[in-house]
């Protein structure tokens, strides 16, 4: 079989497609529920300012290196960096990303086969169902997991085989506006109801007494975490992006997009947590909030429960393909980037690729679904650790492999003028110092 030209491997439509995907690949489960809780917990907006700040101080130029690098070679992580050097060790890098996208994938495609359990599960509590609504409940059932992670795992395929533009560009196209428009419309609702303003307040009201270096590092790796950063995922969808695009225009509107729905996550799940307090349900464990976990699979479907009749399931049934729909846009991005690995190195037509990759990632998640124990560890090694290992190397690619002259030639391209802006001042600055300094130290804590 002949190799593969970059149109082959296929474009995005227009610069939206891109965005969306993008934002799509960046906004997931974590900032669903991660990000609510780390905000009511470390500080209000305290904790959301640093965030903010960490999010376009460290995660914008990691963004803007991995886009460059992926339109640059047109090629998939491992394949990029040995497009642009004859260095050895960075194609090994490369292979690391794909790596933990495939490990991430693998137990995050279980986590939301729960959330679309739980969609079910409202329906069944509201019919009286109880024992088949309590089974998709039950997270220690290996055999239900398995099944709703292979039901989450080939939608994810489906859509990997339809291509760049096809698939991927077309299902998040739907899926995003679909998304803020779910988030928005409960958002409205949860704030007419009583407690709401005190979650507003925990929320919204700062605490600057609690940022510490601690809280800082915190809001650096939720960051990092959140823009999909360190696996390879936007160097891949990078590889699809035109020439005409400016890659910082768009990675700052990827950014935008991605803190905005995190803020609206955020505005909605933490005044949901106060308005359960308010109907009786308990929030706290000791003198501290309930884990984001517990907030999901135990306060948010009480609160529903308590609510009752036709608008109790129907908030619960909407929350809960919120879930779903932004574990999707995730998915998507984490089977692309294996998958375009095995379409540029092994010559593989796609939707053969799609369905090997994705079958075998299939395989690893059914058995994470008889051992869910193996998701804290896994989410240690390949996301905690594994993403900013990644995103550090990155930065030290361009830094001293790639050097910042070839990253600003590539950056010409849709930005003619890049070289005499400020951004090409201060942009090498962030990459060669403050970036891998601050991930360095986000490593090493984590390690520790």
């Amino acid at each position: 079989m002949a190799i593969q030209t970059s149109t082959e491997r296929g474009s995005w439509n227009s610069r939206l497609g891109f965005i969306l995907a993008a934002a799509g690949s960046a906004v997931g489960l974590g900032n669903i529920w991660g990000f609510p809780t780390k905000v009511a917990t470390e500080g209000g907006a305290a904790y959301l300012i640093i965030y903010l700040l960490c999010t376009f101080l460290i995660g914008f130029p990691v963004m803007v290196a991995e886009l460059s690098i992926g339109r640059a070679s047109r090629r998939n992580p491992v394949g990029a960096f040995r497009a642009l050097s004859s260095n050895k060790f960075f194609p090994l890098v490369g292979l690391w990303g794909v790596i933990c996208g495939v490990m991430i994938l693998s137990f995050y495609s279980v986590i939301a086969g729960w959330a679309f359990g739980y969609a079910i599960e409202e329906i069944f509590y509201f019919l009286g169902w109880t024992q088949m609504a309590d089974l998709l409940t039950d997270t220690g059932n290996g055999w239900k997991n398995a099944l709703l992670a292979v039901i989450f795992m080939l939608a994810t395929i489906k859509i990997i085989t339809g291509g760049v533009s096809d698939g991927i560009e077309k299902a998040t196209k739907t899926m995003m506006p679909l998304l803020i428009g779910i988030i928005v419309i409960m958002i409205l609702y949860v704030l007419t109801q009583d407690g709401a303003m005190e979650g507003v307040r925990e929320y919204l009201l700062p605490d600057f007494s609690r940022i510490t270096t601690d809280l800082v590092f915190s809001a650096m790796g939720q960051a990092f975490f959140s823009l999909s950063l360190g696996m390879g995922a936007l160097i891949t969808y990078g590889s699809y992006l035109s020439k005409k695009e400016n890659i910082p225009q768009v990675a700052a509107f990827v950014t935008l997009a991605d803190v905005g729905i995190a803020f609206l996550a955020g505005l909605l799940i933490i005044p949901a947590m106060y308005v359960a307090r308010s109907a009786g349900i308990e929030i706290f464990v000791g003198d501290q909030l309930a884990s984001s976990t517990d907030l999901v699979f135990q306060i948010l479907p009480a609160l529903f429960h308590t609510i009752g009749g036709f608008v109790g399931v129907t908030l619960g049934v909407v929350f809960f393909l919120l879930l779903s729909i932004a574990a999707l846009t995730s998915t998507i991005s984490l089977l692309e980037v294996p998958v375009s690995y095995v379409i540029d190195e092994h010559q593989m037509e796609r939707s053969k690729a799609a369905w090997l990759v994705g079958l075998g990632v299939t395989f690893i998640s059914v058995i994470i679904a008889f051992q869910t124990s193996l998701i804290g560890s896994f989410s240690y090694i390949f996301s905690d650790l594994g993403l900013p290992i990644g995103g550090l190397l990155i930065c030290l690619f361009i830094a001293f492999v790639w050097k910042k002259e070839e990253a600003l030639n590539e950056l010409e391209h849709g930005f003619p003028t890049i070289k005499q802006s400020l951004f090409a001042k201060v942009w090498p600055v962030f990459l060669y110092v403050i970036c891998p300094a601050a991930i360095a130290y986000n490593i090493i804590s984590n390690f520790l």
